[in-house]
């Protein structure tokens, strides 16, 4: 696998990100605590209870963080490949757990200790869950990446 070019990689990247952001989206409802994840974040951008988020924010953020995500993961993907000399294999098997560390520890860093309303007793569910969703992601990201480099 080649490594992207900047601008087929800009393109690529919130593609890969908006499609697995859907992915996870069959599997957050299946969990205790899974549709929670954006509601923290919409709950710390507006100061609010989390089970008192707006809704609409709530998936606002979860698209354009997703997007995002999808841009970074291509980026980290192209950064161990031309980094480590490694083929595009190899890359994703790299580039992957690290992808699932950084979303798994910047939400249970960042947004959720600023979530109001959430019971001690909650937390470590919707960490698991979280964790269980970004995994999703990531899988559904990585082969969405291999496909359209031809692996």
């Amino acid at each position: 696998m080649a490594t992207f070019s900047l601008l087929a990689g800009l393109a690529l990247g919130p593609v890969v990100g908006l499609l697995a952001t859907l992915a996870m989206d069959r599997v957050m409802p299946r969990l205790p605590e899974g549709t929670t994840a954006p509601r923290v974040a919409a709950g710390v951008l507006t100061d609010t209870q989390v089970d008192d988020a707006p809704e609409r924010l709530a998936t606002w953020v979860h698209y354009v963080a997703g997007g995002g995500a999808g841009l970074l993961f291509v980026g980290l993907v192209s950064a161990v490949q031309l980094g480590l000399g490694v083929g595009g294999t190899v890359a994703l098997a790299v580039a992957s757990p690290v992808m699932l560390a950084l979303m798994v520890g910047f939400f249970a860093l960042v947004p959720l200790p600023r979530a109001q309303g959430l019971p001690r007793q909650r937390l470590s569910t919707v960490r698991r869950d979280w964790a269980l969703s970004a995994a999703a992601y990531v899988v559904v990201a990585a082969a969405l990446v291999a496909v359209a480099a031809g692996l």
